[in-house]
């Protein structure tokens, strides 16, 4: 356990270095904001055994600052990093980088909440595989809903309920996929 803390702690100081490297000058772009949180999934295909915590680490850009193209302004572009573990008896390793588009859904926004939807694709590494799974890395696409909540002057925080599913993509013939439910709260900084 104190691997994955450690783990969990460099990975979170890599994707903030990076995300400090992607980062493009200011000219009228939103700003570059990154958070940290946590990540609670539980399986429901093949079964609903292998639930999991993750630690997370993530970079929200301006869409047009990432790919200079005109996008629309409710556009952000994510880039985010997990690291934790199965729960249960066998506790096994979970790596996760994953890049998702954003998209606020400003005509729902209040005072205090700003609802999002989001999804993307991401590679992932299980330290341990399901019945016919094949590989122990698969890429990770996901989709879901979040909302920021501010509701101090501090920084505001977030929560997404996100579909996830882990597969090979048919790089090896056995492709048992995994499909869980993820909840993830956080906070800006």
């Amino acid at each position: 356990m104190i691997n994955q803390v450690w783990s969990a702690i460099l990975l979170c100081l890599i994707l903030l270095a990076a995300g400090r490297c992607l980062a493009v000058a200011d000219d009228g772009n939103v700003a570059t904001r990154y958070s940290l949180g946590s990540s609670l999934g539980i399986t429901y295909d093949p079964s609903a055994d292998v639930d999991f915590i993750l630690l997370s680490a993530a970079a929200l850009y301006d869409y047009e600052a990432i790919w200079h193209h005109r996008a629309p302004d409710p556009l952000r572009f994510k880039v985010e990093g997990h690291v934790g573990s199965t729960t249960g008896t066998h506790m096994s390793t979970v790596a996760s980088a994953n890049i998702l588009a954003l998209y606020f859904l400003d005509h729902f926004t209040s005072a205090h909440l700003r609802p999002y939807l989001e999804a993307g694709i991401g590679i992932i590494y299980t330290d341990f595989q399901v019945e016919g799974q094949g590989l122990r890395v698969n890429f990770n696409p996901q989709a879901g809903v979040g909302m920021e909540m501010d509701w101090s002057d501090g920084a505001p925080w977030f929560s997404a309920l996100r579909l996830h599913h882990v597969s090979n993509g048919g790089l090896h013939h056995d492709n048992r996929g995994i499909n869980s439910v993820v909840l993830q709260v956080g906070r800006f900084f």
